[in-house]
């Protein structure tokens, strides 16, 4: 993997109960205009990824790296990562560029990241994280949760592929494929895990995205791009338009 050149490849980061196959929908085109390989991993307490003991930015992005391990083992001497990291994918991002942390990442694309907490989202946040398991005697009861927790509602139907990835079948019950303790991981710190890294950063939103602003983002003093007409998962919507954000990076 590599060649005398180097070669970039794409680390693709999900938000907040979604999986990695949220990104299943961008296979075609990154067969297509990326040309290095790409990897798009559970976060911990999602998908197939076992749970933490406790949530925090730096133990998600320890838990990326420990599966990059024979990824990591592949690469040329020149061969450099770029990290695509949607909401709580995009924290984990900037965490994972630390320049303490000594990867080689060329870049990071934070997409709607959610920059202000407000006492009561985080309190909301700790109550959610709190509570149990929930179980459902149908899988469609489950998906429909799953779509609303990870904010896909409209955007999949129920029976996709990648709904199936953010489900577990146990005794005949259905539950999500998350540990609802990751709702606690907390506020992230922004402005610190920017002065953290050398790497060039890029915040981008959906002009609609309800999450974050446009002024926000331009207060942490990078480069910052809207996507216009599109809302907080700009990467299902678009994938194309979230895609050329990294266009400068092949």
């Amino acid at each position: 993997m590599g060649e005398a050149t180097g070669t970039r490849h794409l680390l693709l980061l999900h938000g907040m109960g979604a999986t990695g196959e949220v990104w299943l929908p961008w296979a075609p085109l990154l067969e297509r205009r990326w040309a290095g390989r790409w990897l798009a991993p559970d976060l911990a307490g999602h998908g197939w990824s076992p749970p933490l003991p406790d949530y925090s930015f730096e133990a998600l992005a320890r838990r990326v790296v420990e599966g990059l391990g024979p990824v990591a083992e592949r690469l040329g001497p020149r061969d450099r990562l770029v990290l695509l990291g949607h909401s709580l994918g995009g924290v984990v991002a900037l965490a994972l560029a630390a320049r303490t942390r000594r990867l080689p990442v060329d870049a990071v694309v934070g997409l709607g990241i959610k920059v202000a907490w407000s006492p009561a989202e985080l309190e909301k946040a700790r109550e959610l994280a709190a509570r149990p398991v929930t179980w459902f005697a149908s899988r469609d009861e489950a998906a429909r949760r799953y779509l609303r927790v990870s904010g896909l509602a409209g955007l999949f139907a129920p029976d996709h592929p990648v709904v199936d990835a953010g489900l577990r079948r146990e005794d005949g019950r259905w539950r999500l494929a998350m540990d609802p303790a990751a709702f606690a991981v907390g506020e992230p710190r922004l402005p610190a895990l920017l002065a953290a890294t050398d790497v060039p950063v890029l915040l981008a939103r959906g002009e609609h995205d309800p999450m974050v602003s446009d002024a926000q983002l331009k207060e942490l003093g990078v480069p910052v791009a809207t996507l216009p007409g599109l809302g907080h998962n700009a990467h299902v919507e678009d994938p194309e338009a979230v895609l050329a954000l990294l266009d400068a990076y092949h």
